[in-house]
């Protein structure tokens, strides 16, 4: 998981409910959204993305407790097939060396700290982005952080609404996101320099609730250049398209916060050069991790999970070797297709919007209209996104 206390999700129902998970979501907590407003604060410049005619959910907001509730009840079911091991950790891998089948180790074997050993023909490593299954693999891995923390809290709304749009603000501190938990709760997920995160934790519930309302709906921001060069945009867009675009919507206003729901955690990025090794495949931010800001990180990871399961169910029918590189190669060749353009659009996405330069904020209240007037642009972004 890219978050620590909710993911945004596509693809989840899909992962999860193969396992039969997802029947325990739904009667625990979860929270359809039909829509997501992205706007700037140095503009009036936004993009909408939703269903046809608002009727179906386009995503799932869960806490990852949730999750991780209805992942563990689900295993409880699966006991004859599936071992948990609880209250202990992995101490040390030790490793087969390809193609060696006459090996005294053939498979990788894996110590515990409660004496026990365990065999596997294939280890996948979903250790998070401090894998040590990576480590101890020896897959190098390019990475940097940035200068910013996220802050996470559970936000009580003013009043009950439907609450079913996903809200997010570029600041010129870093983006700031209300994603619906329930019809009177949103989850927070704001990103911003690490004095302002460690700031915004000393607040009392007062003054923080008024930074959040103020972050979403304050105008400090805008100039009087960008605003008309804007409008002017937004006019020639609006002859020449006169169907396209979406009315803008105001945000719910915050009323409250959780008890001790305010947590902060740093913000960076990182990629494997390698996704596999002889009898090992990395997932989730074990092969990745990126910045919060299109909450994709929780999505790229159950992405791996469907198409290595995809691909592990049909080597097994064919009675083929888990660990062998033929059929691991091709998990790894497929999701770093699609997981490096992901990133990459979202590490310049972070850098554009870092800068409050007026020639950047032009080009980027441009580019957001031109993108909102395109619907058919629009539908191949949310596309790539699910997958």
């Amino acid at each position: 998981m890219s978050w620590n206390k909710c993911g945004a999700f596509v693809i989840v129902s899909y992962c999860v409910s193969g396992l039969g998970a997802w029947d325990h979501i739904v009667n625990m907590r979860c929270k359809p959204y039909n829509k997501m407003q992205v706007w700037d604060a140095c503009s009036d410049a936004l993009i909408t993305f939703d269903k046809e005619n608002l009727q179906d959910e386009m995503a799932y907001i869960v806490e990852n407790d949730i999750i991780v509730a209805a992942l563990t009840k689900q295993l409880h079911t699966l006991s004859d097939h599936v071992d948990v091991q609880y209250r202990t950790k992995v101490v040390k891998y030790t490793w087969p060396r390809p193609y060696q089948v006459s090996e005294s180790i053939p498979w990788v074997q894996v110590n515990l700290a409660n004496g026990k050993t365990i065999h596997t023909k294939l280890l996948i490593g979903a250790d998070g982005p401090n894998s040590m299954v990576r480590r101890e693999a020896g897959i190098p891995t390019v990475k940097w952080n940035y200068d910013q923390s996220a802050v996470v809290a559970v936000l009580h709304l003013s009043e009950p609404t439907e609450n079913n749009v996903a809200w997010q603000r570029f600041l010129p501190t870093g983006p700031i996101a209300m994603l619906p938990l329930s019809d009177s709760e949103s989850s927070l997920v704001w990103s911003t320099s690490h004095q302002h995160a460690e700031e915004l934790l000393q607040l009392d519930e007062e003054s923080f609730v008024d930074a959040i309302n103020s972050a979403f709906w304050s105008n400090e921001n805008h100039s009087e250049l960008v605003e008309t060069a804007g409008s002017v945009f937004r006019t020639a867009l609006s002859v020449l398209m006169p169907d396209s675009g979406s009315a803008r919507q105001l945000p719910p206003s915050v009323a409250g916060i959780g008890p001790k729901s305010r947590v902060m955690f740093p913000l960076g990025m990182g990629h494997a050069t390698e996704y596999i090794r002889h009898r090992v495949a990395l997932i989730g931010d074990a092969a990745h991790r990126v910045h919060p800001l299109a909450g994709q990180g929780a999505n790229l990871g159950f992405g791996d999970v469907a198409y290595l399961t995809q691909i592990l169910s049909q080597a097994a029918y064919n009675g083929k070797d888990l660990g062998a590189m033929q059929h691991l190669l091709e998990y790894e060749t497929e999701r770093q297709r699609h997981n490096l353009p992901m990133m990459a659009a979202i590490d310049l996405m972070k850098r554009m919007y870092s800068s409050n330069a007026a020639p950047m904020v032009l080009l980027r209240t441009f580019g957001l209209q031109a993108t909102n007037a395109l619907p058919p642009l629009k539908e191949q972004i949310m596309a790539y996104a699910s997958k």
